[in-house]
């Protein structure tokens, strides 16, 4: 599967870009064991790069009493299904297996996540994310409230719809672009990693 190009746009060498852009991917690679292609894949743009990964870590790289890492996960994986971004459903698959502990999670939601074995404060979460991914212009203040009597607070009610929003931006990107997925991501949370 490997030897498919990673994007239809330019992919730019290594040594070839930016410093700061260069130095972020080394750092991804010593922490993965790989250069996820997505890095590679919108390196050719260094502003975007820059700018989608300071948006992408802001909403990622944290948890929250109402919002764990492994939910933020659940989140990109079910608008990515829904958006059929290949990409990003296993690639954060992967991430979420990790997070959440689970080889099942993934799979689950990425098929039907109203069947996966999650709480049904989770299945509001996603009915949710999945509102803003498709019909945004339907949220209402209902909407809001369902998720506040789960307790919810407004900065997580927030975060599912950043991240969604966000992942519609990306999943669109990546299928745009006939993003290729990297074939280290099938097995991570999976099979135990190599040290």
């Amino acid at each position: 599967m490997s030897n498919q190009p990673i994007s239809r746009f330019p992919v730019p060498e290594l040594a070839n870009m930016p410093q700061d852009v260069r130095q972020r991917i080394i750092e991804v690679q010593e922490k993965a064991g790989f250069i996820p292609n997505v890095f590679l894949a919108l390196a050719w743009r260094p502003e975007e790069f820059r700018a989608f990964f300071t948006y992408h870590d802001t909403l990622m790289e944290k948890e929250t009493p109402g919002l764990s890492m492994a939910e933020r996960e659940m989140i990109v994986v079910a608008t990515s299904a829904r958006n059929q971004c290949q990409y990003c459903v296993i690639a954060h698959g992967a991430i979420l297996r990790i997070r959440a502990k689970s080889p099942y999670i993934a799979d689950q939601l990425a098929t039907n996540y109203r069947k996966a074995d999650i709480s049904e404060r989770q299945k509001a979460m996603l009915d949710y994310a999945l509102k803003v991914s498709r019909e945004a212009e339907t949220i209402s203040d209902a909407d809001h409230q369902r998720l506040r009597d789960l307790d919810f607070d407004e900065d997580d009610i927030w975060d599912i719809g950043a991240i969604s929003a966000f992942f519609g931006l990306s999943n669109r990107i990546v299928n745009m672009s006939s993003m290729r997925t990297n074939d280290e991501f099938y097995l991570m949370g999976r099979v135990p990693r190599e040290k």
